[in-house]
């Protein structure tokens, strides 16, 4: 069946977050084996693997080290060979002013560029050598709303990061097709996570969802469900594409 991906193996980073636990749940319900990437969270990471199954593997690697991405496909290539699949789900948003001191400004972007964009960078390129010596594999990229117009004031350096992913996410598309890389951001609005909960908790739910005209988030389950359709083995054709899933909240012409 076209939609089920026994057989592959897919590693995701950031697994331990509220979407890498459904994209990783949701991927072991299509026969996957998924290579669970987190930091710190031993326990909820040993967990994750014992209720998902399918001879799942936790990789603890910080991504923050600019060294860190390409450590990490390392250990996963020696882990299990081939790999069939990257997502790029790791991800963090930090609050910051123009007002902050300049050593805090910078701090600020390159903890954001280095997690947000490099790891995703350096884990793409491991993974297109790969790919190209293995007849070809999938990335999935979890862009944002926030990369496809200006973002909030306070959150520049999230918002930039993920317009260069999405960038990216295009370029692999339309530079390694030949390969039998596809490439696919998906880009959505407000999930029901640790980082909506925090905004939630400083502005109130009412501020999160004053411009959604759905009136509600999207559950991580919607976005693992678009996640697993994108690396089914019949969506060839939609490389290159950046999926919105945001109820609405921003529509492009």
């Amino acid at each position: 069946m076209t939609h089920r991906l026994q057989g592959k193996t897919v590693l995701l980073t950031g697994a331990t977050g509220s979407i890498g636990q459904a994209i990783a749940h949701q991927l072991a319900a299509v026969d996957a084996r998924v290579l669970l990437h987190y930091h710190s969270n031993v326990a909820l990471a040993e967990a994750l693997v014992a209720q998902i199954g399918r001879e799942a593997i936790a990789l603890s690697v910080d991504l923050s080290d600019p060294l860190g991405p390409n450590a990490l496909w390392e250990a996963a290539e020696a882990q299990v060979g081939r790999i069939h699949a990257l997502i790029n789900s790791a991800g963090v948003l930090t609050v910051s002013s123009v007002d902050d001191p300049l050593e805090e400004w910078h701090r600020v972007w390159h903890s954001d560029l280095q997690l947000n964009l490099m790891a995703a960078a350096d884990l793409s390129r491991a993974a297109i050598r790969h790919f190209r010596a293995q007849g070809g594999g999938r990335i999935i990229n979890i862009a944002s709303r926030a990369g496809q117009g200006g973002y909030r004031a306070e959150a520049m350096s999230y918002g930039a990061t993920k317009a260069a992913i999405i960038n990216m996410t295009q370029s692999i598309a339309r530079g390694f097709a030949a390969d039998g890389i596809t490439a696919v951001a998906i880009a959505p609005g407000w999930v029901r996570s640790k980082m909506s909960d925090d905004y939630i908790c400083k502005h109130g739910e009412a501020a999160a969802l004053s411009d959604i005209p759905a009136g509600q988030m999207t559950e991580p389950e919607e976005l693992a469900e678009l996640v697993a359709f994108a690396l089914r083995p019949s969506q060839k054709s939609l490389t290159g594409a950046v999926l919105d899933i945001n109820s609405a909240s921003q529509m492009r012409s």
